[in-house]
């Protein structure tokens, strides 16, 4: 028997920035990568934004990454 197709797995990672929205979905895609194989994308699922004295502290995303399970 032969497998068809492929199998994928979403897992979620929140992660955060003082910077930017962006750059939090770009800190969330680089520390998933570090324990993820076969990375096909990713999905952002929540934006929340910490403030404090009318002041952004931090950009938080919440990310669906989509990943494809090894044979």
């Amino acid at each position: 028997m032969t497998p068809e197709g492929t199998v994928a797995r979403v897992t979620q990672v929140v992660a955060d920035s003082s910077k930017s929205f962006e750059d939090a979905v770009i800190n969330g895609f680089r520390r998933a990568s570090k324990n993820l194989r076969g990375i096909k994308g990713l999905r952002v699922r929540d934006q929340y934004a910490e403030v404090e004295n009318e002041t952004i502290l931090k950009f938080r995303v919440t990310l669906d990454v989509i990943f494809v399970l090894e044979s």
